[in-house]
């Protein structure tokens, strides 16, 4: 039993529409607002879609219920259908399931051919009112449905009221073609509708709200977290701190010990050293007396046969001669090995030496061994001097300095096989002690060449006594040295 437009009262249907054109238009600048608060897109799409529907209940203000045809009908009806869509997609979007947007936008193209065909070739108008509604109730009721599945997942109150009014309006909106058919329900029907928009416009406020505080909750949760993480780390960081002290007290006491080990161990070496060569002092000592003695007697009868007796057979006379040499040379390795034990108090025996001028003299005197006798055998070795000339003179035992270069360089040439270079290097040098008392100045000489080297069983036993590897030559060259080395000072 259907009732026509002009039979209601105009004032009070328009107020009806009025009123929930502005809670439409109050939903419009909520979901702007939300728009720009959280800059989410499906808050944009919401508010197309009540656009949409609040120019739908514009136009309703002029455009009659009975007129089915003509351009605004069809505006009417296609801004029902975009806002219907609008509101569908909006919730495929909340849901993190989006429809694709050229889908949206060719079935909304449908929507309003159809709409427009509708107008012209259809003689009644409400099964396309009905049809449109029913879309625009469907999506309303799949945005209460996404609204619910929030509240499943959230404790958010909002989210709740908001699948309710949401499904309540969808199904407002697909029964409104039938309100229209009856007067008693389509004036309430409007006041219903405001309701329903006030109810979801309040509702969104609440979720807003909530989602706000929810997420300051979740910041100071994670605040409070990296805090105790913080903590936890620093804590950590003392621990290793402590323990890299530790190890550091630990590294440092064990490199004390080391070197006290290794101070240790060269301390016992001189001191082993120190005692064998003592050890070899005393049995040369007795070894040099008696065989000096005896060699007195060998030496003078054998000089007294030579001096008195010029008769004597020949064979004889170069026997006599042999032991004569033999002796002499017997001599002259007992005055080495006397070398090693004497103790020297008288300081009458050092004498002011320029160390520069000794150098070349022995430079000179063994010149034949490192330039002639290794040129006749195809090989060259260089002597290179370099000679501080701001060196002082000083005093010393210039016989045995001497003797000591000399047996260094013919040790050098020995070194030297193939041939080489031999460096002779004199300067002054400072030697603290460490105890705080001033440095003292000592003058130096070095030996170098660039031949074979020294094995390491050489290197430690070369400073002793008669130690050589060389069995048909003299073993006492770097242990002159070293004797004249450990020498008393003057």
């Amino acid at each position: 039993m259907g009732i026509s437009f002009t039979e209601l009262t105009e004032q009070h249907l328009k107020g009806s529409l009025i009123t929930s054109l502005l809670s439409v238009w109050v939903l419009v600048a909520l979901f702007f607002y939300l728009n720009l608060y959280t800059k989410r897109r499906y808050f944009t799409v919401w508010m197309t879609a009540w656009l949409f529907y609040a120019l739908w209940l514009t136009l309703g203000l002029t455009v009659p219920i009975q007129s089915t045809t003509g351009l605004l009908y069809v505006l009417k009806q296609s801004c029902v259908a975009l806002s219907a869509t609008l509101l569908l997609w909006g919730s495929s979007l909340f849901l993190e399931k989006p429809l694709p947007e050229r889908a949206v936008a060719l079935f909304n193209i449908f929507l309003i051919i159809w709409v427009y065909a509708s107008s012209q070739y259809s003689p009644t108008q409400l099964e396309t009112r009905l049809a449109m509604f029913l879309l625009l109730g469907l999506s309303s009721v799949f945005t209460g449905i996404a609204f619910y599945k929030l509240r499943k997942k959230m404790p958010f109150i909002g989210a709740g009221l908001l699948s309710f009014g949401f499904t309540s309006w969808g199904i407002y909106l697909s029964s409104y073609p039938l309100w229209q058919e009856y007067l008693d329900m389509y004036r309430p029907g409007f006041l219903l509708a405001t309701v329903l928009q006030l109810f979801i416009a309040v509702s969104m406020i609440i979720l807003v709200l909530e989602e706000a505080r929810y997420r300051e909750a979740q910041m100071q949760a994670e605040i409070e977290a990296v805090r105790a993480e913080k903590e936890a780390l620093q804590a950590k960081i003392l621990c290793v701190e402590e323990e890299c002290r530790s190890l550091y007290d630990r590294v440092r006491l064990t490199e004390g010990l080391q070197r006290a080990y290794e101070e240790l161990r060269r301390t016992h070496q001189v001191l082993v050293q120190q005692e064998r060569l003592r050890a070899i002092g005393q049995m040369a000592s007795g070894i040099v007396h008696d065989v000096s003695n005896s060699l007195t007697t060998i030496i003078g009868h054998a000089e007294l046969l030579l001096n008195r007796m010029p008769n004597l057979p020949d064979p004889a006379r170069r026997c006599i001669q042999n032991i004569y040499t033999a002796a002499n040379d017997i001599t002259t390795t007992i005055a080495h090995i006397r070398k090693f034990y004497k103790r020297r108090h008288n300081s009458n025996e050092f004498v002011t030496t320029d160390l520069n001028r000794l150098v070349q003299e022995v430079v000179e005197i063994t010149r034949p061994r490192w330039e002639d006798q290794p040129s006749q055998k195809g090989t060259v070795i260089k002597l290179h001097q370099e000679l501080d000339p701001n060196l002082p003179s000083i005093k010393c035992q210039a016989e045995e300095v001497r003797d000591a270069l000399i047996n260094l360089i013919f040790n050098a040439v020995d070194a030297l096989p193939n041939g080489g270079t031999i460096r002779i290097v004199t300067k002054l040098i400072e030697n603290t002690s460490g105890n705080g008392s001033p440095p003292q100045k000592f003058a130096l000489i070095e030996v170098q060449d660039n031949g074979i080297g020294m094995d390491e069983e050489t290197k430690r036993r070369c400073l002793e006594p008669f130690y050589t590897t060389k069995a048909a030559q003299g073993g006492h060259r770097f242990g002159t040295v070293n004797g004249l080395r450990n020498g008393p000072a003057p």
